[in-house]
């Protein structure tokens, strides 16, 4: 299960939580810091990714494209990275059924 943060993640947390989602990365080191909600969208699904975001926008693009890619939809005001962590990390059970369900395309944590 590979992880793709949005850009409006820290590209820290492609590190810290690489013990349990090893193969996530981030839009910037890929080059995708500044492309457009669907050429992001058509990366993560190519490469087998689900997207994670604080942007509606992606969820948007599901319930219009369908999935693959599915998305994590963090709803939580500003916070620190480490409490984004500790919330995918908190939500991993979650996160794997989101990945197995072939009936769901958006999982939204508060």
């Amino acid at each position: 299960m590979k992880l793709l943060f949005d850009q409006n993640l820290s590209p820290r947390l492609t590190k810290s939580l690489a013990d349990i989602y090893p193969d996530s990365d981030h839009v910037f080191p890929l080059g995708l810091d500044q492309a457009g909600d669907k050429e992001i969208w058509e990366y993560a699904r190519r490469e087998g990714f689900l997207i994670v975001t604080k942007d509606a926008d992606f969820g948007d693009l599901c319930m219009l494209l369908g999935f693959p890619p599915k998305v994590i939809w963090i709803r939580r005001g500003n916070c620190q990275t480490s409490a984004i962590e500790a919330m995918l990390r908190h939500h991993r059970t979650d996160i794997e059924a989101l990945d197995k369900d072939i009936a769901t395309g958006v999982l939204t944590l508060f």
